[in-house]
């Protein structure tokens, strides 16, 4: 029995519960603040600029953190993002636009499908990934990035602290 429970669980999206489901009222209303997403059922073949660019169609300059996750052996994404927006009206607008929607580079059968992310908050992801070798073992291209929030420089990229 628990090998079966444990097979179980493993093939169970751990995302797929309430707690990280958009409720487009309830962000409106103020009720939920949250502004990290996972973009789920991204085609393999995007490329982390491939989708900035999609993304940067109606939301360039409105997240301060983006990371695409790769497989660094077969050089291709491995389906999910994750996206910090600077407020949590925005998180809303990007999943009335992009929850559903079918991908504009390659023909695929692969519907977007957008949940909060476990970890909230470009402070809280930055210091998840220090704690990870995502910043300091992968190539450069394949890392976090990070776009300042607020300022002159609001929008433009800003380096990945490394302590």
């Amino acid at each position: 029995k628990k090998a079966e429970k444990g097979n179980s669980r493993r093939r169970r999206d751990p995302r797929s519960g309430k707690l990280y489901e958009l409720y487009i009222d309830s962000i409106l209303s103020g009720r939920d603040q949250r502004t990290t997403i996972m973009i789920q059922n991204i085609p393999n073949n995007y490329t982390q600029q491939m989708l900035l660019d999609e993304i940067n169609l109606s939301f360039k300059g409105s997240y301060d953190f983006f990371y695409l996750p790769m497989d660094y052996k077969n050089k291709c994404n491995i389906g999910y993002s994750f996206v910090n927006f600077l407020n949590s009206k925005t998180t809303a607008q990007f999943f009335t636009e992009f929850n559903n929607r079918n991908w504009s580079q390659f023909k695929s059968h692969k519907i977007c499908a957008i949940k909060y992310g476990r970890i909230q908050g470009k402070g809280n992801l930055i210091q998840h990934f220090l704690k990870t070798n995502v910043v300091r073992g992968a190539p450069e291209s394949y890392r976090p990035l990070l776009f300042y929030s607020d300022g002159p420089n609001a929008g433009k990229a800003e380096p990945f602290p490394m302590t």
